[in-house]
């Protein structure tokens, strides 16, 4: 069974402390729970995989330990497996096959997340309301912007839900759009 959203923010808050990060994590969450609802999906169990998919980051950042570690902690806390191998399947170098919808979602909307927040950074607003698809799109041919983003995954992600990279784009943006005050954009 899944322990509440409130034990799970009292995990985020014991092992983040980098208020970007969890900003991300917050990000993602909501990017879960839009998609779940799309899919017509249990909104809270794919919300907190987005809300806990990085959580161990900030201990464990090299490929070695991330997101093995935060696995680890999981299971000692008695998160379900399924849950786990979820959480792994964001990550592409555990090779942890993503033959689920929420295993596609996770690592579809993780890289989008990141790159989004970017995008809406270098507006002179800081908001993702004057944010468009048309602008992401722009963004993303910048091979120079947010260059830590990486776009094969944003368009393998789009791809592995069954979405044109617009339709993704479009998803997972009003999604942030949706929770701007959360994420303080």
């Amino acid at each position: 069974m899944l322990p509440s959203r409130e034990v799970s923010m009292q995990l985020l808050e014991e092992w983040v402390k980098n208020i970007n990060l969890r900003k991300h994590m917050f990000a993602v969450e909501a990017a879960m729970r839009a998609y779940a609802v799309i899919y017509g999906e249990d909104a809270e169990y794919w919300g907190q995989i987005g809300l806990l998919h990085d959580f161990d980051y900030e201990k464990y950042p090299t490929l070695e330990n991330h997101p093995f570690k935060g696995a680890e902690e999981l299971r000692k806390r008695g998160y379900p497996e399924d849950f786990i191998k979820t959480i792994l399947a964001h990550a592409p170098h555990t090779k942890e096959p993503r033959d689920t919808p929420v295993k596609k979602c996770i690592f579809a909307v993780d890289e989008l997340c990141g790159f989004l927040v970017a995008v809406t950074l270098v507006r002179p607003s800081k908001k993702f309301a004057e944010v468009s698809v048309e602008s992401v799109k722009k963004k993303m041919k910048d091979k120079a912007f947010a260059r830590q983003v990486n776009r094969e995954e944003i368009i393998e992600g789009a791809k592995g839900l069954g979405l044109t990279l617009e339709e993704h784009i479009k998803n997972t943006l009003t999604a942030l759009q949706k929770n701007a005050a959360i994420l303080g954009l």
